[in-house]
Parts: C-alpha cells; sequence; structure tokens
C-alpha cells in the first residue's frame, strides 16, 4: 500500500503550488477536519526514570500543539508511550475546532509555549517563520520520503514539514445506493450523481435513508463548503495551470458548477435548508448509522467509519464540468510541523528526538498513520486508509488531482465567514438574488480580502 500512496504523491506534484498560501488568521490554514472540540486535553507524562533515550539521559520536554481534534485520543497515548521509554514528559494540547490560529497564538505567549505547532500554508511561513526552527537537514527532514508538503520561507528556510497527507471528496456508502437498486457505476459524472441522489431523496421515507448528510453552516461544520468544496471553483479556475501565488482576484467562472453541486446537496440531505444555519446535526454519525449514503467530507473520517460502513468509497466533486469522468479526489495538506525556535535547546533536541520516533518506531507509526492516514516518511507504517487507496486509484486510471487551491483563499476566518453568511441567507430563501449575494461573496470577497492583507 505505501508504494502505491506514494504514487498519489507523484501524480500530485502540482500540490506544491498550493502550499503557498495569501494570508489569513488561521495560521494552519482553515480546515478543521471534525466536528468535535476537545478544548484543552492536555496530558503531561510521565517522569519516570527513562528506559529508552536516543541520546542518553531524558532531559527536555516535549508539547505538542495539536491541530487535529479527531487525533487527539491517538496522541495522547503516544505520548504517553514515548514518556513510559525515555522519560521525557509529553504535552499534548488540542485545539477545539475552528481555534487553531487563537490558540496558537496564546500559547506562544506562555513561559512554556509549544514546542511543536502546525504551520500549514504560506500565510503561516509568513506569521511565524522567526518562531520556527530551519529544518534543513535535521535528523527528522532526513526521514521524509518526499519534499512535495515541505514548506519554506522567502530566504529558503524550511520552515514547517508534512506529517500526514489527505484527500477529500464525496463519501459513499455503496450497500446504500444499491438498496437503492442503483449502481456505483452510475456515478460519473454530476449528471450520474444527481440522477442517484435524487432518486433516493425522493424515496427517502420508503427506503429508510436519505441521499445527503445534513450540510449544517455552523462552525462545525461549514468548512466542509466554504473551504473544502469551494476548492472544486478554485480548482478548474485555474485552467491547468496551478496557482503558485494568490491571485489578486478570481473570476467565479464556475461558481455554476459549484452551485450544482451544492445545491444538490441541501436539497437531497436529512436536513432542510433553511434549518442548516443553526447546526447541531452530526453529519458522521448520519452516514455511520445509515442514515444517508453520501456525505462531503475527507480521509479522515475512514478510521471512524470502517468498522460500520466497510465498503465506504469516496468519489470526486461531479459539478457538471466537462471531461469530469476523468476527475479524481482532492488531495494535499496543510498538516505541517514546525519546531519552535524560542524553546531551549534542550527542548528543541527533545522534540526533535519525538518527532523522530514517532515516524521510525513501528508501534508509535502504527498508532498515528491509523489516525492520519499516511505519513509521508520512509521507515513509517503503511496506510491502510480505504480512501486514499480510492484516490490512488483515480491517479493509477489516469485521471487528475484536484490540488488544495483553497489554501490561497485570503484572509481564511473572514473570507469564510462572509461565505457562511452569504450561503446561509441562500438556504433560507434559494432566490436569484441571495445566489448573487453567494456569488458576490466568493468572488469580490476575495479581492476585497486580498487588499486587506496585501494591500
Amino acid at each position: 500500500m505505501k508504494k502505491k500512496v506514494l504514487a498519489l504523491v507523484l501524480a500530485a506534484v502540482m500540490s506544491l503550488a498550493l502550499l503557498a498560501g495569501c494570508g489569513g488568521n488561521d495560521n494552519a490554514s482553515g480546515n478543521n477536519d471534525t466536528p468535535s472540540t476537545p478544548g484543552d486535553t492536555s496530558t503531561p507524562g510521565d517522569t519516570s526514570t527513562p528506559d529508552d533515550t536516543s541520546s542518553g539521559a531524558a532531559s527536555g520536554r516535549v508539547y505538542w500543539l495539536n491541530f487535529k481534534p479527531e487525533s487527539d485520543e491517538v496522541l495522547q497515548n503516544v505520548g504517553k508511550l514515548y514518556t513510559e521509554k525515555t522519560g521525557v514528559p509529553v504535552k499534548v494540547v488540542t485545539a477545539a475546532s475552528g481555534t487553531y490560529s487563537q490558540t496558537l497564538n496564546a500559547e506562544m505567549g506562555k513561559s512554556e509555549a509549544p514546542t511543536i505547532f502546525v504551520v500549514g500554508n504560506q500565510a503561516g511561513v509568513r506569521d511565524w517563520t522567526d518562531y520556527a526552527l530551519d529544518l534543513t537537514g535535521t535528523a527528522i527532514a532526513n526521514e521524509l520520503n518526499t519534499d512535495a508538503y515541505n514548506l519554506y520561507d522567502e530566504n529558503g528556510k524550511l520552515v514547517s514539514i508534512g506529517y500526514c497527507y489527505e484527500c477529500y471528496g464525496i463519501i459513499v456508502n455503496p450497500d446504500l445506493v444499491e438498496q437503492a437498486g442503483h449502481s456505483m457505476d452510475e456515478i460519473t459524472n454530476f449528471d450520474g450523481l444527481k440522477a442517484v441522489a435524487e432518486d433516493i431523496h425522493a424515496r427517502a421515507g420508503e427506503l429508510g435513508f436519505d441521499a445527503f448528510t445534513s450540510c449544517d453552516m455552523d462552525g462545525s461544520s461549514s468548512w466542509r463548503f466554504t473551504g473544502h468544496m469551494a476548492n472544486l471553483e478554485y480548482y478548474y479556475e485555474q485552467e491547468g495551470t496551478p496557482w503558485t501565488e494568490c491571485p489578486a482576484a478570481i473570476t467565479g467562472k464556475y461558481m455554476d458548477n459549484f452551485k450544482n453541486l451544492y445545491d444538490l446537496c441541501i436539497n437531497n440531505s436529512l436536513t432542510a435548508p433553511t434549518d442548516l444555519s443553526v447546526g447541531g446535526h452530526d453529519a458522521s454519525e448520519e452516514f455511520r448509522s445509515g442514515k444517508a449514503a453520501f456525505q462531503v467530507q475527507g480521509s479522515w473520517e475512514f478510521e471512524g467509519l470502517k468498522e460500520q460502513v466497510p465498503n465506504a468509497a469516496m468519489i470526486p466533486y461531479y459539478c457538471g464540468v466537462a471531461g469530469e469522468e476523468k476527475a479524481g479526489l482532492n488531495c494535499g495538506t496543510e498538516n505541517c510541523w514546525a519546531i519552535n525556535s524560542k524553546v531551549s535547546a534542550e527542548d528543541q533536541q527533545a522534540t526533535m528526538d519525538f518527532m523522530v520516533w514517532c515516524v521510525t518506531d513501528p508501534e508509535a507509526s502504527r498508532m498515528l498513520v491509523d489516525t492520519f492516514g499516511v505519513m509521508p516518511y520512509k521507515n513509517a507504517a503503511e496506510s491502510t486508509n480505504g480512501f486514499l487507496a480510492d484516490a490512488n486509484e483515480y491517479s493509477n486510471n489516469g485521471c487528475y488531482v484536484m490540488n488544495w487551491a483553497t489554501n490561497f483563499q485570503p484572509n481564511v476566518d473572514e473570507y469564510r465567514a462572509a461565505l457562511v453568511s452569504a450561503l446561509n441567507a441562500y438556504n433560507a430563501d434559494q432566490s436569484d438574488a441571495n445566489w448573487e449575494g453567494v456569488r458576490t461573496a466568493f468572488v469580490d470577497g476575495w479581492a476585497a480580502q486580498y487588499q486587506t492583507v496585501n494591500g
């Protein structure tokens, strides 16, 4: 599997471009991959006598400010395991969904600041390069099997390195599709997806399940549409030439395609469009429990649903673009490790040793790969993530990879907040005028936020 997934990296080399951002408040980018909000779940490690260290007696400390709420429990266990083996205290704090930027700013001002933090796009590079150790030639950088997900500043300093990459699209329960009298072979473009989804929704009472899970617009869910689904417009607007820097403006040429898929989701769902602004629905649980056949989500969902929906598959964002039968999944990352250059040399070394152990120790890397999906390191455990396997299969079949152009969103928090407001107005009344408000927030909002950041 590792060899197959690495093929995806090569096929997705265009994703190098997506790692440059425009500026924004969330320096790890705006993707929070789960509606869970665990808050501060820090667990200092046991400081017992070390029994296995890479540099003699245990010294220094490790504090990982985690970006991925759904991985919190695993990271806590990994930290405890390392402390048991080495005696080095490991603290893991997980920022609540949508709050990483605020949490990072608050924690960096403390006397015992994070030693590992996330810098996931070029905006983060610009804001945090002075706090990031140059990782060029370090032990952890030497463990990488690709440079595709690394971030550099304008002086060539290696600010952060990818610790996992992901894919997103539309997760499907093929068993429910078949129960509705359809086949996955029917879904090769938007027309096919639309026909299946609308038929399932029309017969939801009879079937006992609906087409799409809830498409909430609260903070725990809206990013699936204002961040992820929005990517289809940006990706196609690149017209085959991936952006290498943030454009000052976009045209919105493919807004109708975004509307095609967005309308299909909200109008063929368990929850009425007029009820989406309030939120409170657990889309992941709706999918796991068989209440819906489709869910807009990503590869990070695989581990949590594989037992209940073992045949789950991921399909592309079919939206009516010509030739989309050859579309693949959206692949990339915003999960990149940085080491705090402001902490003591002892803490930096302890952190470096911990990171190397995470990607080389068989038990630790297995735990991490199972939650992250895949880690781009030579000696990490092989991926077992079925959605990443789907991404690889599309690539092997000659389908194009949709790079994460969404990482370029300027002043991301404010930009997406305006999109949410406009989409909520549209959800309440799907008029042409309200859709024009969405287009304005999408297109004019980009230019306005670009000016806010860049002047």
